[in-house]
């Protein structure tokens, strides 16, 4: 399949790899590092230190799972 194809079983385009043997893998928000200032504004807050220490506890107690509630 092209990277064209919007959806394959329920994964968009954008959310997907291929692996070396041609399988798509699916990518979430997840891996890649971020930072309380960055789940702070994905989560439609301004950067204040007020969100980023909210923030910075969520990652602190869920880790990933915080991310992935916020940008699956």
């Amino acid at each position: 399949m092209d990277e064209e194809t919007p959806i394959i079983s329920g994964t968009p385009a954008a959310a997907r790899t291929v692996d070396a043997n041609g399988r798509h893998e699916v990518r979430t928000g997840a891996d890649q590092q971020w930072t309380a200032e960055d789940l702070a504004e994905a989560e439609g807050h301004d950067p204040t230190p007020k969100n980023v220490q909210r923030a910075q506890h969520e990652l602190d107690e869920l880790g990933p799972a915080a991310i992935e509630k916020t940008v699956p």
